[in-house]
């Protein structure tokens, strides 16, 4: 699941710094794609601290909400519907419609919170903001991270960008796409593409919208 996703099942959390612990694994892997840090295998070091117990509580909601999101037939029946959508216009792209369809399908969800006001942007952005920037970065030494400076420049950057706003436009969920794809293939659309992406996710919003909270519903009824 996405940033605002993740957000839905904490978002009446009074801590900061589990919140931001919930979307922590993305924040890291976005500033750096080859960073894989594992503290939930390694829980005493951050044990006695709160705010940093806190972090790691996120962390781990993170893991478990993606783990039943990803095993869900919901998953499963919404990517390959979207994936079959999407097939004719990938016919000229190196991009594999399954991870577009995967990626498509995740921010599509967080579009869809924003429209039927599931959850409040400026709350999610305010808590990041409140969140304990010294005990992060302690948390992610302990970790293992070795370029502090890397990760705050693109979470400041996330912060102050708050870009999130724009997935109330379609074409901006394309923009986005796009630029995920830009990591993995070097030109991964033409404009014309970009374009009917667009399209082909505005069909499938609207097919999407009859039944997406069914996922929110089921992942909070097995969250522990």
């Amino acid at each position: 699941m996405n940033f605002l996703s993740h957000f839905y099942f904490d978002q009446n959390q009074d801590n900061s710094n589990l919140i931001i612990g919930t979307i922590l694994p993305d924040l890291v892997k976005n500033a750096h794609k080859a960073w894989n840090f594992y503290p939930q295998k390694n829980e005493a070091i951050f044990a006695g601290n709160q705010t940093q117990e806190a972090i790691l509580f996120g962390w781990k909601r993170h893991l478990q909400v993606d783990l039943i999101f990803h095993s869900s037939s919901f998953f499963e029946e919404k990517t390959q519907q979207l994936k079959h959508l999407l097939l004719p216009i990938l016919q000229n792209s190196p991009v594999r419609p399954s991870f577009l369809a995967h990626i498509g399908i995740e921010l599509l969800l967080d579009c869809l919170l924003i429209e039927h006001h599931k959850i409040d942007i400026n709350s999610f952005y305010e808590n990041l903001e409140k969140a304990d920037p010294i005990e992060l970065e302690n948390f992610l030494v302990k970790c293992g991270m070795d370029d502090k400076a890397l990760f705050f420049k693109f979470f400041n950057g996330f912060k102050s960008s708050r870009y999130l706003f724009s997935y109330q436009k379609l074409e901006n969920i394309s923009y986005a796409l796009q630029r995920i794809c830009m990591r993995l293939w070097e030109h991964p659309f033409n404009e014309k593409t970009v374009s009917e992406l667009t399209l082909r996710l505005e069909i499938y919003k609207k097919k999407l919208e009859v039944d997406f909270m069914a996922i929110f519903e089921e992942i909070e009824n097995r969250l522990t």
